[in-house]
């Protein structure tokens, strides 16, 4: 059984769908241990109550630099022998550190077909503004493990939308959600099961 810990720093919608993907069986051989956030009044960490999961809250201010905080961090992960972290909306960036300790164990989605339309700033509406801005026919989302860069690291499982010529951001936003869930539901259903390998920057399903 994996223990995975998803962090949050908002409303925490792809962890629900990766909470009712567990409770559903289309996750098998993983567990939610812990949702973490850095934001007290997240209401991800009142969707971990809910189910019966542990919500974590630790104040980043309090441990003096990014890289004290991380090391916190990390250390209450390892207490709870964390075999998988997933980002779901966690608007901090990771220390090198904490990704060294946890490296092809971290996640995130991104609501872009990437490596198109990541990178600094590309988050939230932002990314759609600027997909519609550009004109481009077709988005959707990636699901990827973490690396140093920001929206850089190996593609795991990608998600294709189409881009009407009247979506507005917030439409395309909209219509791009139920396949971030779906596309991170099968991401992590398939690191659960032990069926994905890393060869530099490839990641191949293994059968």
């Amino acid at each position: 059984m994996k223990n995975i810990a998803v962090f949050a720093s908002g409303n925490g919608t792809n962890l629900q769908a990766l909470i009712d993907a567990i409770e559903n069986g289309k996750i098998k051989n993983g567990r939610i241990k812990v949702v973490f956030s850095n934001k007290k009044d997240a209401f991800a960490l009142e969707r971990a109550r809910k189910h019966g999961i542990e919500a974590l809250y630790m104040d980043a201010k309090s441990a003096g630099t990014r890289e004290d905080f991380d090391r916190l961090l990390a250390e209450e992960m390892n207490k709870r022998c964390i075999d998988l972290i997933c980002l779901a909306g966690y608007m901090k960036i990771l220390t090198r550190n904490f990704i060294d300790a946890f490296k092809g164990k971290i996640m995130n989605v991104h609501p872009s077909l990437l490596p198109s339309f990541g990178g600094e700033g590309m988050h939230g509406l932002n990314v759609h503004k600027a997909v519609i801005g550009y004109g481009a026919k077709m988005s959707g989302c990636t699901v990827h493990f973490v690396d140093y860069g920001t929206d850089t690291g190996p593609i795991i499982v990608q998600e294709c939308v189409a881009v009407d010529d009247d979506d507005t951001p917030e439409t395309l936003q909209q219509k791009i959600l139920p396949y971030e869930y779906s596309a991170y539901t099968r991401a992590v259903a398939l690191f659960c099961a032990g069926k994905l390998a890393v060869e530099g920057r490839k990641v191949r399903v293994k059968k």
